[in-house]
C-alpha cells in the first residue's frame, strides 16, 4: 500500500494548479460580462445560463488555490497574477451574443485540453489528488461547452 507523504514540491504539479485557478477567474469574469450583455429572444434563458456557469467556474478558483497551498506551493492572491497566469484571454469589448458564446467555447476547449494534460502530469507525479481535482472539475467545462455548443449548434438566427 502506497502511503502518502510530501515531498519536495512537484513544481509542475503547482504551477498547472495556478494556471488553472488564474483561467477559472478570467473564465468568471468573461462569463459576467456575456451575462451583463446578453440580449435578444432568448435572453432570460441565456442571462441565467450564463450567471449559473459564473457561479460554478468561480467555486473553481478557491479549490485550485487550496490545492497548490496542500502540496506545498501558493495559490495567486494578487488580482494582477490572474492575467498574468491565466492561458485564455480576458473578453474585450462589445461583442455579438453569438461571438460571446463562440468566445466562450472557444476558452472551454483550451481549459478541457491544459486540465487533461494537467491529470497526466499529476497523475506521473503519482499525485492522485490533484488527479481527481482534475477529473471533477473539467466535467463542469465539458457540460457547459455542451451547452453552449448546443445554443450554437441549432442555426436558428437567435444567438446571432
Amino acid at each position: 500500500m502506497t502511503q502518502f507523504s510530501m515531498h519536495e514540491p512537484n513544481r509542475d504539479v503547482i504551477q498547472g494548479l495556478r494556471r488553472n485557478q488564474a483561467n477559472a477567474m478570467v473564465m468568471y469574469q468573461n462569463y459576467k460580462k456575456y451575462h451583463w450583455f446578453s440580449y435578444g429572444p432568448l435572453f432570460r434563458d441565456v442571462h441565467l445560463l450564463l450567471d449559473e456557469h459564473a457561479e460554478q467556474v468561480l467555486e473553481q478558483v478557491d479549490e485550485f488555490a487550496e490545492r497548490a497551498i496542500i502540496l506545498g506551493g501558493e495559490g495567486i492572491g494578487d488580482p494582477a497574477g490572474y492575467l498574468k497566469e491565466s492561458t485564455i484571454v480576458a473578453s474585450q469589448g462589445k461583442m455579438t451574443l453569438r461571438a460571446m458564446i463562440e468566445e466562450a467555447v472557444a476558452c472551454h476547449e483550451s481549459i478541457i485540453a491544459q486540465m487533461h494534460d494537467d491529470a497526466n502530469t499529476a497523475a506521473a507525479a503519482d499525485d492522485i489528488g490533484t488527479a481527481d481535482l482534475y477529473t471533477r472539475l473539467v466535467q463542469v467545462h465539458q457540460k457547459q461547452h455542451w451547452f453552449l455548443r448546443e445554443i450554437l449548434r441549432k442555426g436558428d438566427g437567435l444567438s446571432s
